[in-house]
């Protein structure tokens, strides 16, 4: 009897995607859409065939995806934003068919893929823990003997009772997983959502991924741009570029591609495609890019060069009080440093529609390594309106002086900030 749960044969998943006519003000107000949309309406009537595929595109979020997972294979899914992470976890979870392809899975599949999936808002933690069972097809019985162990490992026991709308994010990421995780699915399929929880919380959810799988024998799909949670859990790792897959053995051999031969980088991006955190209401971000001293395009910067950072953002209102920050993070996904517009003299004059903020960093004191880069868009006292988590990744080399390379990562034993110095020899005394 063979051993592969999951088989994906040339997986294709497209969508359309609609786009202004060319020439058009991309931002109108609302009475003019509502009046063009009525002409529109009118016109199609009268000449439907004038208005067939315009302004239409079909995009491919998979392209001829295929690989072939065995029982108790735990599976790293890696790549920038806009990859189709996210979309290949859609369709191992049969909530979106592919275009083309098939997919063939043995088992029980229990999916964790964005805080709200799977969850009845209306229902309390406890009526969902049932009502998630019951769709994995599991009797109340063999739900109810694990029940304590879901609520014991969610953390959530204060609040059981209480409709989930209600929940905050942590607390619905905590329930959610537990749920997934406790009512033995054969695999088990998690998006990055861990990401919302608290680092002691990620933590516990790792050790468990890795105990389902060493002990029960259980198959996990983990979707992470934490690249160090990827090699503590996972035995293989696929890679997707723009859609396309490359499949590896070794989780190694998939990172080292994925940070270094500069298969994911898109510079600038474009957020337009790219599913972020927040409720985007008010405003959001459109695209961002990072430049060297010369406003070219870079992804690999030697310590104390110059780098430039663009953010396109869109205002909606302007009534509210907006924070622009950029967070600076290393490979284990830890904040090395946060640029604050709040903390800046500059008044950046925001208006209505689309606005192009640049930010200049005269000197990037950051040792030797590869790092991420964070845009959000915040109202003031509100977590976060816009934001996409490693919109970016970039690498920090070996600075070259007059006596060649300072050879600093041999020495700095995992340190991460630059702190400007002057070494002298002085005669006199300590004080």
């Amino acid at each position: 009897m063979s051993d592969v749960v999951i088989k994906a044969e040339g997986i294709g998943k497209s969508y359309l995607i609609g786009h202004e006519p060319k020439g058009k003000d991309k931002y109108v107000a609302l009475r003019d859409v509502i009046a063009d949309k009525t002409k529109g309406l009118w016109s199609k009537i009268r000449n439907p065939s004038l208005y067939e595929h315009k302004d239409i595109e079909e995009f491919w979020a998979l392209k001829d995806v295929s690989f072939e997972v065995k029982r108790g294979d735990r599976v790293g899914i890696i790549g920038r934003n806009g990859a189709g992470k996210s979309t290949l976890l859609k369709v191992l979870s049969r909530i979106t068919e592919p275009t083309r392809g098939r997919v063939s899975i043995k088992g029980r599949v229990a999916s964790l893929l964005e805080v709200g999936t799977g969850f009845h808002p209306e229902l309390t933690g406890r009526e969902n823990i049932y009502l998630n069972g019951a769709i994995l097809g599991m009797t109340r019985q063999e739900i109810k003997r694990k029940f304590d162990e879901i609520v014991d490992f969610a953390e959530v026991e204060k609040f059981l009772d209480t409709p989930v709308k209600r929940f905050s994010s942590g607390m619905y990421v905590r329930l959610a997983f537990a749920v997934a995780a406790h009512l033995d699915p054969e695999i088990l399929l998690v998006d990055e959502v861990l990401a919302v929880g608290d680092i002691g919380f990620q933590k516990k959810c790792l050790e468990r991924m890795q105990s389902v799988s060493n002990d029960e024998g259980r198959t996990v799909f983990f979707v992470s741009h934490n690249l160090d949670a990827i090699v503590s859990l996972c035995s293989k790792c696929i890679l997707l570029v723009d859609g396309n897959s490359i499949f590896f053995d070794k989780v190694g051999s998939a990172i080292d591609a994925y940070t270094t031969n500069n298969l994911t980088v898109k510079n600038p991006v474009n957020f337009e495609n790219v599913k972020g955190f927040g409720d985007m209401i008010g405003g959001r971000l459109l695209e961002f890019g990072v430049f060297d001293a010369k406003g070219a395009p870079a992804s690999s910067f030697s310590m104390w060069d110059v780098m430039q950072l663009t953010l396109g953002v869109f205002i909606e209102n302007l009534k509210i009080r907006w924070q622009i920050s950029i967070a600076v993070m290393d490979k284990s996904q830890r904040v090395v440093s946060i640029l604050n517009s709040e903390w800046s003299d500059a008044d950046l004059n925001l208006k209505a529609g689309k606005n192009i903020i640049r930010v200049s960093i005269p000197k990037m004191d950051l040792f030797p390594g590869t790092y991420s880069l964070t845009p959000m868009l915040r109202q003031e006292g509100i977590v976060s309106t816009h934001k996409i988590n490693n919109a970016f990744t970039f690498e920090i080399t070996e600075p070259q002086t007059k006596r060649g390379f300072l050879n600093i990562s041999k020495y700095s034993t995992g340190s991460q900030v630059w702190v400007n110095h002057v070494w002298e020899k002085t005669d006199g005394e300590i004080k």
